[in-house]
């Protein structure tokens, strides 16, 4: 399988909450790069196409689409 991302990943363990429709859920961020980021989610069930990821450790919130799913992974890409 080729590798399709261009922007280098940095591997972390972090908490973060995805926000949407004055809701929370909270994930794992399991890596993040300048363009995007995977979590992890208890369940991605009901998590719609556009959301707000908050980054307590980073202080920042970040607007994102998802762009995969797999099991209880998450791929989003800042908007």
């Amino acid at each position: 399988m080729q590798e399709r991302r261009t922007n280098q990943r940095q591997r972390v363990f972090k908490a973060g909450t995805i926000e949407f429709d004055g809701r929370a859920v909270h994930c794992t961020i399991r890596n993040v790069s300048s363009v995007g980021a995977a979590l992890e989610v208890a369940s991605p069930a009901g998590i719609p196409h556009k959301v707000t990821l908050n980054m307590a450790t980073r202080n920042t919130r970040q607007q994102c689409y998802i762009v995969w799913r797999k099991e209880r992974r998450i791929g989003v890409t800042f908007a």
